[in-house]
């Protein structure tokens, strides 16, 4: 505890009083507590607090706040408290703190709970409990809450706005499941049935808590395996680091414009994000090359979305993204490849794609060419709209960033000259002119033929 600031000692030091004292008319009153279900109830506290992310422990809390006197039912968060995970050091301090936290918050919620229900709820009565028993929980929830901002404001030096802030509209909707949970539990305790009852009601919760962390694991698992794959091709091609996770975010802006939520909003931030991930498939010195591509080497760099397909194929949560990953240098106008798709031949997340992957391409800057400002490269988008980028993906982007604006990657683009329009050809793009003293247009960062309208799209 030395090791803290005074400030934050001196709180620690208020708060365990102020739970001794809450927990005296238990002492004093010993003949009329329920000593029973108190020790039983620490127990199962006790239990649910060596589980991950503790989902139980709040509704035993309110289930001992509903059945016991304010004083007892702060005792039952005692043992758990001290015996739990304490997290980072100094360990013991922390388990003083948490011990305190959980004895005061469920001291308050007895006493909420006790101004408006009795203790004892007999079934035909739960309903009117339930009102009670939702003021608990929000009780029990804003207290924690309101102790941890006190504990980042001592120890760790945050602005009260700041430590408040996060964790107070977060206190909100936990009492929505624990109030109710911890009311049934405490309805079934008194029942017929008993305490064995009354730890099944936890059960549907527990279920429920295993199911979103097997989620949170896998979704955690997924992002780190698409992060993987980013960090290897930036390792390679050096000169557009940054460039996927900037389309990646595009991507996801057009999407929520077009309506786009859910697994599918995420679907399409990993298609954005590893649209690029086939030039692991292309040789280095094909990306990093200082002069023009000839045209061999041209069909070869044109392979990367086929080869990024490739690698995609069987990895299940990339199942949707696949297609942007393969399509997404299709053009409106046939004139795209691998396969020269045309208009709604071309799936949707490529051609979200499409225009996120050419608006990041215009707005940062490169070794070949300075940054466009956004509304010049808006401005060429919709003039490629129609031929090149689907006319909806193009507004849909305009909007957005009108909305939540964008900080362009390298030089800020207002400082830099706009780069002209680049020519209408019948074949291959040979890219925008490089600024003087600045490699060509076919060099390192081109990484394969510019698209035009062509757009300078990155590819």
């Amino acid at each position: 505890m030395w090791a803290l600031p005074a400030a934050a000692r001196v709180y620690i030091a208020c708060a365990v009083l102020a739970a001794a004292v809450c927990a005296v008319p238990a002492v004093r009153e010993a003949s009329t507590v329920p000593w029973g279900t108190v020790v039983l109830l620490a127990a199962v506290c006790a239990a649910c607090e060596r589980l991950p992310r503790r989902p139980l422990t709040p509704p035993v809390l309110l289930a001992a706040a509903f059945l016991l006197p304010p004083g007892a039912a702060g005792l039952v968060a005692v043992p758990g408290a001290l015996l739990g995970r304490a997290g980072r050091r100094p360990v013991g301090v922390r388990r003083l703190w948490h011990t305190a936290q959980f004895s005061l918050a469920t001291t308050a919620a007895s006493c909420v709970y006790g101004l408006g229900a009795p203790r004892v709820v007999p079934a035909p009565a739960f309903s009117h409990a339930l009102l009670p028993a939702l003021a608990a929980g929000l009780v029990l929830a804003l207290v924690v809450a309101v102790l941890d901002g006190g504990v980042l404001v001592t120890a760790e030096g945050h602005s009260p706005r700041t430590a408040w802030r996060g964790a107070l509209p977060g206190a909100l909707l936990p009492p929505l499941v624990h109030g109710p949970t911890g009311l049934t539990a405490a309805a079934l305790w008194h029942s017929s049935y008993g305490p064995p009852a009354a730890l099944l009601a936890l059960l549907p919760l527990a279920l429920s808590a295993w199911v979103q962390g097997r989620c949170r694991r896998e979704r955690a698992a997924h992002q780190a395996a698409v992060r993987a794959l980013v960090q290897a091709v930036d390792l390679k091609d050096h000169y557009t680091r940054g460039h996927s996770e900037r389309v990646g975010r595009a991507s996801v802006l057009i999407a929520r414009e077009l309506g786009i939520s859910g697994d599918r909003l995420e679907a399409i931030r990993f298609a954005g994000t590893l649209h690029d991930v086939g030039k692991l498939g292309i040789p280095t010195r094909l990306l990093r090359k200082d002069g023009p591509l000839t045209p061999e080497e041209r069909r070869v760099i044109e392979l990367h979305p086929e080869y990024g397909h490739e690698m995609v194929r069987g990895i299940g949560f990339l199942e949707e993204a696949r297609a942007a990953i393969l399509h997404h240098h299709e053009r409106l106008d046939g004139s795209g490849y691998p396969h020269g798709l045309t208009g709604h031949q071309i799936p949707e997340f490529a051609r979200v794609v499409a225009v996120a992957d050419a608006f990041d391409a215009m707005t940062s800057t490169r070794s070949y060419s300075r940054a466009r400002p956004v509304p010049v490269a808006l401005a060429e988008l919709h003039r490629c709209a129609g031929s090149q980028f689907d006319p909806r993906m193009v507004a849909a982007l305009s909007r957005a960033l009108d909305r939540h604006g964008w900080r362009p990657a390298g030089a800020a683009p207002a400082e830099l000259a706009p780069v002209p329009p680049l020519p209408v050809t019948g074949g291959s793009a040979t890219g925008p002119p490089a600024p003087r003293g600045a490699a060509s247009a076919a060099g390192p960062s081109r990484n394969v033929p510019v698209d035009h309208c062509r757009v300078a799209a990155d590819e």
